[in-house]
């Protein structure tokens, strides 16, 4: 059977105009400020104007741990949107921004697929905004300052070899992650090492996403450590004088992006941090917002629980106050047998013994939403045309019988009529209010305990390994007054332990941790584990050189 791709569906989808959209949910005209006829950016200040108003209830889509080409997190969070809105629920989306990186590389976009997608796709997973320009102009901007310092006499006392801050640039390109520069002689600025990351790596993208508005913007700013003076002290973009231009740079950029699904439910989608290296989850800004417009907010964290929802919990609630009322974990028999050992050639054949030996990943992350975060929890079983009958019973009949709420999805096929059964799930279990929401380690407690905790009651590791550099690290971040902050683990995606290839639900292993670092603006320590990049690189066949567009404009190829 032949499918319409997913660029297809979104073209030939009927836009409604987004002032329309913006009415939906009782935004003001004078609060709407269009990017052309399909999206717009909302005004902050809106925020304020509805600080009284009750907020609505949010519901968190997370997932298990994804095969590399990612199992539909993002569709089943626009499919429940729609859902919810056929229900006659009023109901708001709210993603993150899609990265050029992996719309290039192999992920694709990040606006759905099939009849479960954000319009327009083109849009969104281009230029869209500008948003994701902005970030690396801000960036960069910092960057250029901090040589400048330098080269002008470094009156700071900087010591080069301790420059912590990288050039962005929003693209996967290997080529760039460890450079020289400043060659060429005195003119050209002091000769040192250096390097880019991808923009959605960038401390600008996490302070955008959890900033409450302009001034708290502009202090985190100035927070942010960009290098340590020969003395050892952290010198940050305060001490460089950069934080009010490269807040200018930013004032549209933290004004929430305003779009629509497939079947006209309104869609903020706002920042766009990585989730296996930043804390992965779209704005405080845009979720507050679309709390305060809609009584069901559908929001997504990046990757599996163990990554974007450990990070929406540990980081984005405790900073912001938010909590979840309910949360969907998706899962799909691909995945499941991917992490049963089934190859990539032979996902698309029954196998029931590759997806009995894959449901520990899922019942893994289960465990994790509601016990360790004590959230209620149902797990979305994300149908795929290969999937066969035998195969989605099996999963269903094994989470049943270990008390586990699920629901099929089949809103990729379907959009939001293929996502009611789940909606009625999740209306259910608001309705119980069974919430005993919790964090995995409290602030008070040491860098290295709350990375074993992480590491132990999170991805089940028997403990936690340091290298030398990232022992000194710890203690001298401890010594700056940075122990208090939650920290952000730079992990794979793919597993459950910092290896990509223990599958499953992987026993006896220890997590090490090779460098600690502040991300003082953002307001969390990120700790890397195992080879984690944060300038990814482009796949033998990138996704690139199937994008084409034609003589009228039209684009083909993206997904």
């Amino acid at each position: 059977m032949d499918y319409k791709s997913d660029i297809e569906i979104a073209q030939e989808a009927e836009k409604e105009i987004i002032n329309v959209i913006a009415e939906k949910v009782g935004i003001h005209e004078s609060y709407v400020e269009n990017y052309g006829k399909y999206k717009a950016k909302i005004d902050y200040n809106l925020l304020s104007q509805m600080k009284d108003v009750q907020d609505g209830k949010l519901i968190l889509v997370t997932a298990i741990n994804p095969t590399p080409a990612g199992e539909g997190k993002t569709t089943t969070t626009v499919g429940l949107g729609d859902a919810l809105s056929r229900l006659n629920k009023k109901t708001m989306v709210a993603l993150r921004e899609p990265s050029l990186g992996p719309v290039f590389g192999v992920k694709g976009g990040a606006a759905g697929g099939g009849y479960s997608q954000v319009v327009p796709m083109e849009d969104i997973n281009l230029h869209f905004t500008g948003d994701l320009h902005a970030i690396g102009a801000a960036n960069n901007l910092i960057a250029a300052m901090l040589d400048n310092h330098i080269h002008q006499g470094n009156a700071l006392n900087i010591d080069i070899r301790r420059i912590m801050w990288k050039r962005a640039m929003d693209m996967n390109d290997r080529q760039l992650r460890f450079i020289v520069d400043g060659m060429g002689g005195k003119a050209n600025g002091m000769p040192r090492e250096d390097g880019f990351d991808i923009t959605v790596a960038s401390e600008v993208m996490a302070v955008l996403c959890l900033s409450k508005d302009l001034d708290d913007l502009k202090e985190r700013l100035s927070k942010m450590v960009v290098a340590y003076s020969n003395d050892k002290k952290p010198v940050t973009v305060g001490d460089i004088k950069a934080q009010g231009a490269a807040a200018a740079l930013l004032k549209d950029t933290l004004k929430p992006n305003l779009v629509q699904t497939l079947e006209h439910t309104p869609t903020f989608i706002h920042g766009g941090p990585f989730a296996n290296i930043a804390h992965g989850c779209n704005s405080v800004m845009a979720t507050k917002m679309a709390l305060k417009l809609g009584d069901y907010v559908v929001t997504e964290a990046g990757f599996g629980a163990d990554l974007g929802a450990e990070k929406f919990v540990d980081i984005k609630c405790r900073l912001s106050g938010l909590k979840p009322n309910a949360v969907v974990i998706v899962a799909t028999v691909r995945a499941l047998k991917h992490h049963g050992g089934c190859s990539k050639a032979q996902l698309n054949e029954e196998n029931i013994k590759a997806l009995e030996e894959g449901l520990p990943n899922l019942l893994k992350h289960v465990e994790n939403v509601t016990k360790n975060f004590g959230l209620p929890a149902v797990v979305a079983i994300n149908r795929f045309p290969t999937d066969t009958v035998k195969e989605l019973d099996f999963i269903e009949n094994k989470c049943k019988e270990l008390g586990v709420n699920v629901a099929l999805s089949e809103v990729w096929a379907k959009g939001g009529e293929g996502g009611e059964a789940l909606a009625k799930e999740v209306l259910n279990l608001i309705e119980k209010g069974e919430n005993k929401f919790k964090f995995t380690y409290m602030d008070e407690v040491s860098i290295k305990e709350k990375i074993e905790a992480i590491a132990t009651k999170i991805y089940g590791a028997d403990g936690v390994d340091y290298t030398a550099q990232s022992e000194k690290q710890i203690e001298e971040l401890e010594a700056f007054g940075y122990t208090k902050l939650p920290i952000c683990m730079a992990k794979t995606q793919y597993s459950l332990s910092d290896d990509p290839k223990k599958l499953g639900r992987p026993k006896d292993f220890r997590v090490s941790i090779r460098s600690v670092k502040v991300s003082a603006g953002a307001g969390f320590i990120v700790a890397l584990t195992g080879d984690i990049m944060t300038m990814p690189g482009l796949p033998k066949a990138p996704a690139a050189e199937k994008i084409d567009v034609d003589n009228t404009g039209k684009i083909s190829g993206l997904f």
